[in-house]
């Protein structure tokens, strides 16, 4: 079953084809290295680790390449303010950012290659764009001259937004004084006292590569100069994006990528992730609270990549029920068996829950399809090899999704009545906007039905009486 997806540049759903009928290669923009990656961070790769998985399970191979920016303004200020040298410094929020990878199920990238590793890459390139009259050295570095390129602005739009060559910006660097139109863009800045000992030799004097430009020698140096899919969050459309088509197709004779794929942003409680608001949250900062990675990774793969997706510690409570619920079928299943596992042989009952997330990536969708099938699904009533094609295809859904289930505790083996779930969500959501006169009642309620329900700092417990 082919997977259909939104193209950011045709703004039509496509259907994802390798271009040379074999391998899907796909680009996706890393982290930069200088501190711990939050989970806003961490919804765009997780939803590309999805991504990649579904094209897999479809038969079809990927060379999936993911960058490691370890160079720019803030991993040179951090390491210097650190007292760390730049390689050391990023070395340790690489590894940690593997590690919060490794603990969210993440397949690693075939290809991760860094910036600093591939600056002779880059001045190649600048120097590719000189010679066509793309680029142009002054004081202050290389710059890309976007008016040489009348195809700018298809990927966002810009003149949708009114945005035009040479218009002044908001914010525009120290170092850039000198450009010829406010719209050209570094590919080479020239050093800096502040830059300390982090600079290097290039054919217009000593200095450092502008952020844009990393990637694009690094998936030319990968992928070729045409290859399938570039991904990243949906603010890396403008100007990040943008200017890597730019630059790529200039310095080349190829289109670049075909298929452009992002992922809107990940807001907290109804508002904007930023560290003012003291909600910036890493995986670290969950497990202190009592949350899995595999809760977190149910979290964001809830709501649909192109749509901004609301995280609240009532979604993760959530999560972890729902994973309960798939986890208590699969044991059922297995005690009717009398095994241990069952392997994946493809969808099987859970076909339009497959279907559902090949259409554009529908992770929501599939997952409500899970559900239905499961709540007509009862081992009891299965012959074994029902069972046995059932648990087949939660496997397989599962392995496609990326999550893992939890091993169950005893007194999770019941499940909760979604009555009873219901009314402990609408409690919970009294005791925030704090209306105690209706958490009394609610949790009465939830008694009156056979049930428990036990509070911590920000989730809560339904147990039997």
């Amino acid at each position: 079953m082919p997977l259909t997806l939104h193209d950011t540049l045709t703004r039509e759903a496509r259907v994802v084809r390798a271009l040379d009928g074999g391998t899907l290669k796909f680009y996706c923009c890393g982290p930069t290295v200088y501190g711990p990656a939050h989970i806003g961070n961490f919804r765009t790769f997780v939803v590309q680790d999805v991504f990649r998985r579904v094209v897999e399970r479809d038969g079809t191979a990927t060379l999936h390449v993911r960058n490691i920016t370890d160079v720019d303004d803030k991993t040179i200020r951090d390491s210097q303010k650190a007292g760390l040298s730049l390689a050391d410094f990023t070395r340790h929020w690489t590894e940690k950012f593997h590690a919060d990878c490794a603990a969210l199920n993440l397949l690693p990238p075939h290809v991760e290659p860094g910036a600093v590793a591939h600056i002779p890459h880059q001045i190649r390139m600048i120097e590719k764009l000189i010679a066509k009259g793309h680029a142009y050295a002054t004081s202050g570095g290389v710059y890309f001259k976007v008016s040489s390129f009348p195809q700018y602005g298809r990927l966002s739009h810009l003149e949708d937004r009114e945005i035009k060559l040479g218009a002044s910006t908001a914010a525009t660097d120290s170092d850039e004084y000198d450009k010829d139109s406010l719209s050209d863009f570094a590919l080479w800045k020239a050093r800096k006292p502040e830059d300390g000992a982090n600079f290097w030799r290039s054919p217009w004097g000593e200095g450092r590569p502008g952020w844009h430009l990393e990637c694009s020698a690094m998936s030319l140096e990968y992928l070729g100069e045409d290859f399938d899919v570039h991904s990243g969050g949906v603010d890396l459309v403008f100007p990040h994006h943008e200017n890597e088509i730019a630059q790529s197709c200039c310095a080349t004779h190829g289109r670049f990528a075909h298929h452009w794929f992002h992922v809107a942003h990940l807001m907290v409680d109804g508002g904007k992730m930023s560290k003012s608001q003291g909600n910036l949250y890493t995986l670290e900062d969950l497990a202190n609270r009592g949350y899995t990675p595999e809760e977190v990774r149910y979290v964001l793969i809830s709501g649909h990549y192109r749509a901004p997706l609301n995280f609240t510690f009532h979604s993760l409570d959530a999560a972890r029920h729902a994973l309960q619920k798939m986890a208590r079928f699969q044991k059922s299943a297995l005690e009717r068996l009398a095994i241990h596992s069952v392997e994946p042989s493809g969808p099987g009952p859970f076909a339009s829950a497959w279907e559902t997330l090949n259409h554009d990536l529908n992770t929501p969708g599939c997952l409500g399809e899970v559900f239905t099938t499961l709540n007509r699904l009862k081992p009891a009533h299965l012959s074994d090899s029902e069972i046995v094609e059932a648990l087949g295809g939660l496997r397989f859904i599962l392995q496609a999704l990326g999550l893992k289930l939890p091993e169950l505790k005893e007194d999770t083996a019941t499940d909760v009545p979604t009555e009873v779930a219901t009314l402990a969500a609408r409690r919970w959501e009294a005791k925030k906007n704090k209306d105690w006169a209706a958490a009394d009642i609610l949790r009465k309620e939830i008694e009156s039905a056979g049930w428990i329900v036990k509070d911590g700092k920000d989730a809560y417990e339904l147990t039997r009486k």
